[in-house]
């Protein structure tokens, strides 16, 4: 028998698996944008010089401010959200202390919306409210884990780790000789995106064929586009 505790544990358990899965689907996105942003510049700089150390040089530099500015930008968007989601949790508490009875009606009002008979989901209501009124709002009302907010600094380490370990592919392709450096990385580089985006693709419960086309069309765009670039500007200089 199905008791409203165990119910509710299963969709938690639920909820978590959807959170790791959404961590997994940004590393791999991460590691995605690693591949394609250091593979621009490094066939870039290849098509304009065949200098090991200039390659690496700017290899590294792409790397290093990608990483950074990736680290940045995610712990300043999570920081908002979880700044957001403390202040509605805050609220909630508030009204909880001043309403407890219109808070229950509330939470029963929830429950019933979602197809509960007024009875049962009264009851409901009643059993969560005296178990952990605050988190139990928290779930069914805001849609948060009080216990699972999202630190701003594992998100930050998390997307600068995984933008620094797809950068390195196109890094370490770039030491093969330089008559096949070029369409050595170029193959790695797509090889890897084909992976990125079928793994992408199944996280997300997306068609896995059209994904992978639509990373690779762009990875072949940018990396076209960038050793154009640097050949016409070597020709120039």
């Amino acid at each position: 028998m199905v008791t409203i505790e165990s119910a509710v544990r299963t969709e938690s358990h639920g909820a978590g698996l959807s959170v790791r899965l959404n961590w997994l689907r940004a590393g791999v996105l991460g590691a995605n944008d690693g591949i394609v942003s250091v593979a621009g510049i490094v066939i870039g700089v290849a098509a304009a010089t065949t200098s090991t150390p200039a390659i690496m040089t700017a290899g590294v530099a792409g790397l290093a401010a990608g990483a950074v500015s990736m680290a940045l930008g995610e712990y300043v968007s999570v920081s908002t959200q979880r700044d957001s989601e403390r202040a509605v949790l805050a609220a909630e508490r508030r009204e909880l202390a001043t309403d407890p009875d219109g808070e229950l009606a509330e939470l029963a009002a929830i429950y019933e919306a979602k197809g509960l008979s007024p009875a049962t989901a009264a009851r409901v209501a009643r059993e969560l409210t005296a178990k952990d009124a605050f988190a139990a709002h928290a779930e069914a009302e805001l849609g948060i884990d009080p216990t699972e907010l999202t630190n701003p600094w594992h998100a930050a380490l998390s997307s600068a780790l995984s933008f620094t370990a797809g950068a390195l592919l196109p890094l370490l392709a770039m030491l093969v000789p330089a008559a096949i450096r070029v369409p050595v990385t170029a193959t790695a580089v797509l090889l890897a995106l084909a992976a990125t985006g079928a793994v992408g693709a199944r996280l997300g419960q997306a068609p896995v064929r059209r994904a992978a086309i639509r990373v690779l069309a762009g990875g072949a765009v940018a990396m076209a586009t960038t050793y154009l670039v640097g050949h016409l500007v070597g020709m120039a200089i």
